[in-house]
């Protein structure tokens, strides 16, 4: 809910108004079912309830029915109602039916680009006249500023705050009927009308008697159970008709079941108050984030008692520093607690005056299990890299594949798909595009989308089409893999721990090159305001090795390190093999059976564990190879390497060395104790090597 611009000023947070009685209103009497708004002798009826009114018919006991989904309760009370259920068929299926016409009569006549506004008009009023289930529908493309033409977002942007609201006579009387008191008796003041209205319920700001605090009191629309469990019902069976028709894969009825279990318990407006309050445990104390406090003892099913929070919506004040922040809280809702905001759109999100971000609205959240958290992080990670084969086999980890696809076939069409989408780069990857791509391949290869996904591609979708309306270059993924190339290096689970190192060792041999990209990409994940400018490179390069060290040194990096003092170990070994060789060839050069120039007893293992020596040089003295260094190695230029690598290895250590002085204590201390770690892996590589060289 939005609390900016009202229709009427509010009252500020620090006005000293008189604490009297605020001004009683007259209700009609409480009526014995859900009656539209027009019952209290009002004439002002609003649009949803003038054209959809008849859908409120439920009696009592019907109604409290519906404070849960449940498919088998709306069908049975529909089903004592086919005259209902044909009337509604018929409205909807006519009002878009003649909007369609009228559409395709403009193309006809060419008057397309001439009516363009007044159809997005037409179609945000049609929206309004169908209600909620629609309305909701209309929301989750709203931000999609990438997909939807300018006018028609415009139109559709007015559907997340600015809706007709219903008469404050009935939400005065809702308010007093849940909360069991005289409204003067629970508020010292209270807006005259509405400063926001949505499609579920309508917002107003209020004082609240016992503690003067200023507090957003959001009242449920009256009827939307009974429209919108019609409207589900219909739509269900559709996505049924459709399924059979096109030949989906896709469950549809089972995503229209998670999206409507999800609108129902937006539709609780305790466990709204409950998701709220988990929220702000969770992500409350996030840099910069805002999460309003939340008044359970003034909170029913269907009013709801909020802190008042002030701002600007996200979308309008073009703020890209707090779009990362955005993005940063999702990747910790999605991947760190899997408990995650399913409804950003930019209504629920707000630049608060002192330049935070606020969340609101916590009706509809989603949760992330574990294992799919591990297999998501898995697929980014696998996608980045290229690795289409293990990306195939995630598919089938998060449930988008069955275990009986081909494998081999699959891989094969993901190469096509995303090849050149990865090429450009992790930091040019459109999730939005991803999809795209996917489509053909998903339908051959009989590709189903999990009931539970749906809401976490929305939930991606829609921060996306939020950012791009900032700034169209964005993209999520890209923004968000930091944080992911962070946690795979950080993270305790024994999963990711085993996918990092399938995915450094790639039939048995080291890939630095991926570790340079994690560690690369892990340094950009951070969330501060403003970043000191680097002076000169050398200065950038410092900060490079000093966050390296800082990472590996700690006890999250501890996995990381472990593989870091294998590779040196595997790395100074061949340097003596190398380095005995040149000896042996330095001091035998005169003799008349000296060995030849091209004579090693290094294999080509040693080779490259010598060249991975070199670049994990070059990576923690942070200084980049250059077009000089050795890009492939044969019997007649190892000595090359040698000089290379002990030119390096003196020269450009000494950033490294200067460096550690600048930790703290702590990480001193972990560095003295290195050599001995690293010792004990040489010595032990040394060991195994002469073993097998004596009896092998």
């Amino acid at each position: 809910m939005i609390l900016s611009p009202p229709p009427c000023p509010p009252f500020p947070a620090n006005s000293n108004f008189p604490r009297g009685r605020i001004r009683r209103l007259t209700y009609p009497s409480r009526p014995s079912r859900i009656l539209p708004p027009s019952a209290s002798g009002r004439r002002d009826v609003d649009t949803f309830t003038e054209y959809s009114g008849y859908l409120f018919d439920l009696s009592t006991s019907e109604t409290d029915s519906l404070t849960d989904y449940d498919i088998s309760r709306i069908y049975a009370i529909y089903r004592k109602r086919p005259l209902v259920v044909l009337r509604r068929v018929v409205q909807v299926g006519a009002t878009l039916g003649k909007w369609f016409a009228q559409r395709y009569i403009d193309s006809v006549t060419d008057q397309s680009e001439r009516m363009f506004e007044v159809r997005a008009a037409e179609l945000r009023e049609i929206l309004v006249q169908l209600g909620p289930a629609y309305i909701k529908i209309a929301q989750a493309i709203s931000s999609r500023a990438d997909l939807i033409p300018p006018s028609y977002l415009d139109e559709l942007s007015l559907l997340q705050d600015q809706i007709a609201p219903f008469s404050t006579l009935v939400a005065f009387d809702t308010i007093e009927r849940e909360l069991g008191l005289p409204i003067d008796e629970i508020f010292s003041e209270v807006s005259p009308e509405p400063v926001a209205a949505a499609s579920l319920g309508q917002v107003y700001q209020a004082r609240l008697r016992t503690s003067g605090q200023v507090v957003a009191v959001k009242v449920q629309r009256p009827g939307v159970q009974a429209a919108i469990s019609l409207d589900i019902l219909i739509l269900r069976f559709l996505a049924g008709l459709i399924r059979r028709a096109g030949k989906f894969n896709t469950d549809l009825q089972a995503v229209v079941d998670e999206w409507a279990s999800s609108l129902f318990r937006e539709m609780d407006y305790k466990k709204e108050a409950n998701n709220g309050l988990k929220f702000r445990q969770l992500y409350g104390d996030l840099q910069d984030v805002v999460v309003p406090e939340m008044y359970v003892e003034k909170t029913t099913c269907r009013v709801l008692t909020m802190q008042w929070v002030e701002g600007m919506k996200l979308s309008e004040v073009k703020d890209l520093y707090l779009v990362e922040i955005g993005v940063y809280c999702s990747f910790n809702q999605l991947l760190e607690f899997g408990f995650y905001h399913a409804d950003p759109h930019p209504g629920n999100l707000l630049r608060t005056y002192d330049g935070k971000l606020a969340y609101l609205d916590f009706g509809m959240m989603g949760e992330f299990k574990q294992e799919l958290r591990d297999g998501f992080i898995e697929a980014c990670l696998h996608l980045v890299n290229r690795d289409f084969d293990a990306l195939a086999k995630d598919f089938v980890t998060l449930g988008l594949l069955p275990p009986t696809a081909d494998k081999d076939a699959v891989t094969k069409a993901l190469t096509g798909v995303f090849q050149d989408a990865v090429a450009k780069g992790v930091r040019n990857i459109s999730f939005g595009d991803l999809l795209g791509d996917l489509g053909t391949t998903m339908y051959k290869f009989k590709f189903q989308i999990p009931s539970y996904f749906s809401l976490v591609i929305r939930s991606l979708a829609v921060l996306e089409g939020i950012a791009v309306s900032i700034n169209p270059n964005y993209k999520v993924l890209g923004s968000t893999y930091p944080w992911i190339a962070k946690k795979v290096l950080t993270d305790s689970s024994p999963k990711l721990k085993a996918s990092l190192q399938a995915l450094l060792y790639e039939d048995g041999l080291f890939r630095i090159d991926r570790l340079e990209s994690l560690l690369t990409e892990s340094l950009r994940a951070r969330t501060e305001k403003t970043l000191v400018k680097k002076k000169t490179e050398d200065e950038n390069s410092r900060i490079v090795v000093k966050e390296i060290l800082s990472f590996t040194l700690t006890e999250k990096g501890e996995f990381v390190r472990e593989i870091l003092l294998q590779e040196f170990a595997k790395g100074l070994d061949a340097l003596g093999i190398a380095t005995v060789d040149s000896i042996t060839y330095a001091a035998t050069a005169g003799l008349p059976f000296a060995p030849s120039r091209s004579f090693s007893s290094m294999t080509d293992e040693d080779v490259i564990n010598l060249r991975t020596l070199q670049r994990l040089v070059l990576l923690l003295s942070g200084i980049q190879e250059n077009e000089s260094s050795i890009t492939g190695v044969d019997g007649s230029n190892r000595e090359a390497l040698l000089v290379l690598y002990q030119f390096a290895s003196v020269q450009e250590i000494l950033p490294l060395l200067s460096v550690i002085f600048e930790l703290p204590p702590d990480l001193q201390q972990q560095v003295l104790r290195l050599p001995a770690d690293l010792g004990g892996k040489l010595i032990s590589r040394i060991a195994a090597r002469t073993l097998q060289r004596l009896f092998l």
